[in-house]
């Protein structure tokens, strides 16, 4: 089938910098959380579960981001979201790191800065669950049928190459520094580096079209028809689409209810958003240093297992983009579950008889390589495709709170489980794992080469 290719995977490109952001965001907080428990919460007397909300501060905003983003992307657009995101992530990266701005007072640790740095991290936040929800949305509205996963895994590999690049960047500027100066300067410009690709994110954002689906939802059908003519490079197929796209949302513009196509799909939305986080990933992303310093790494060479495991996951996101569209969503999901189950027993056994060793890097590759080529694309395809024209907005919003409600649950509360014990941590996380391939198996549709208006008509039978 014929389209445009460079204009879509031009349009794929900027839309997927939501992506980079997103990942950036959330992984910048890998290498400077020891210095902020260092600079902040050490000298303040505070414990371990403050350490670890400090830590997961970003995620409430996420959960707001998520909720405000079926709102904000049917009233402002899909496009407009995605700037509004940018502005945000732009205004964080310089709030982090310097937070004492806020209050115009000096850097001394107190709780005031403390809150300072929360709320900042909280408005980056938010705009990571504005762009998590809506670059995928806005990708895979924009994308023809038979590369529609291809396109959205884009957006995961933009995700994991934001952590890689952050990982390099926070590595960069630790490297030959002394700890001191790390606790007190490092950890500022490890926040405030991420103002550069949210500066750059929104100037792009202006050269890119809405999607022809928010279009004719907004009824600018002739606009939607520009679109989809130059996507498509084939007037009357551009034509066909406008026509399906038209009925589908015909068909439900007195019912509008977000249970219009029935209670299924939402559920399966909500359960693909929780496994993805319940399986332990972001523990992995967020701790990474600390988990291999735990387990007998020095400083420099947790980072560099860091940037190892970074590597692992670029290259097995690429896995997935080659193989989605021609393997499918359900083969790639049950495969990446049960590779993460061996992983997370493996290290919850190592842990259980403190070996320490090569062998706990070589079953954490295991694990994120069998995550980055499943879930971590994976589950955001189908979120982005799954839910009607008509209720995408909202239900993507809902999948994606419960999304970052699972991740603030299981990132802050990591630090206690820890304590408790290392080998339950991880024996939980192996049985997520197992539960998430029999879910899969039994309830989630294969969508692949379906075009989101026959994806649609799944839900109506």
């Amino acid at each position: 089938m014929k389209y445009n290719k460079t204009y879509i995977f031009g349009i794929t490109l900027v839309a997927t910098l939501g992506g980079l952001l997103f990942g950036y965001d959330t992984a910048v907080i890998s290498g400077a959380e020891k210095s902020i428990e260092a600079y902040l919460i050490r000298p303040l007397g505070l414990n371990s579960l403050i350490h670890g909300a400090t830590v997961s501060s970003a995620l409430i905003g996420c959960v707001a981001g998520g909720m405000l983003s079926g709102l904000f992307s049917n009233r402002f657009g899909r496009k407009k979201t995605l700037l509004i995101s940018a502005i945000l992530f732009f205004l964080s990266a310089l709030g982090s790191g310097f937070p004492e701005t806020l209050f115009f007072t000096k850097g001394e640790p107190s709780i005031g800065l403390l809150l300072a740095f929360n709320l900042y991290r909280i408005i980056g936040g938010v705009g990571v669950g504005l762009a998590s929800a809506v670059s995928p949305m806005y990708i895979s509205e924009i994308s023809p049928a038979g590369i529609r996963g291809r396109l959205v895994s884009f957006n995961q590999f933009a995700i994991i190459f934001g952590m890689l690049v952050v990982y390099f960047v926070n590595w960069s500027i630790a490297y030959g520094q002394t700890i001191e100066w790390i606790n007190d300067i490092g950890w500022r410009y490890m926040f405030a580096s991420e103002a550069i690709p949210a500066a750059l994110f929104g100037i792009l954002l202006f050269m890119v079209p809405e999607t022809p689906r928010y279009l004719v939802l907004s009824n600018r059908d002739e606009k939607a028809r520009t679109v989809l003519t130059r996507i498509n490079a084939d007037r009357l197929r551009a034509e066909s689409i406008l026509f399906e796209i038209k009925q589908s949302i015909g068909r439900v513009t007195e019912r509008s209810s977000i249970y219009s196509y029935g209670k299924v799909v939402i559920f399966i939305g909500i359960l693909l958003s929780v496994f993805q986080q319940f399986v332990g990933i972001n523990v992995a992303l967020y701790y990474a240093p600390r988990i291999f310093e735990s387990m007998g790494a020095a400083k420099d060479a947790s980072m560099l297992q860091t940037i190892i495991m970074g590597f692992v996951n670029v290259i097995f996101t690429v896995v997935a983009i080659l193989t989605v569209d021609k393997w499918g969503r359900k083969p790639l999901l049950i495969t990446g579950s049960i590779g993460m189950a061996i992983g997370m027993f493996a290290i919850s056994w190592l842990a259980y008889n403190e070996i320490i060793g090569i062998s706990t890097l070589v079953f954490i590759i295991i694990y994120t390589a069998s995550f980055m080529m499943s879930w971590g694309p994976i589950c955001w395809v189908l979120i982005s495709e799954i839910f009607p024209n008509k209720i995408r907005g909202q239900a993507v919003a809902i999948a994606v709170t419960a999304q970052w409600a699972a991740n603030y649950l299981i990132s802050s509360t990591y630090p206690a489980m820890m304590e408790y014990s290392g080998a339950l941590t991880y024996g939980f996380y192996g049985l997520m794992a197992l539960l998430s391939a029999l879910f899969v198996w039994k309830m989630v549709p294969e969508t692949k080469g379906k075009s989101l208006e026959e994806i649609e008509r799944l839900w109506k039978k």
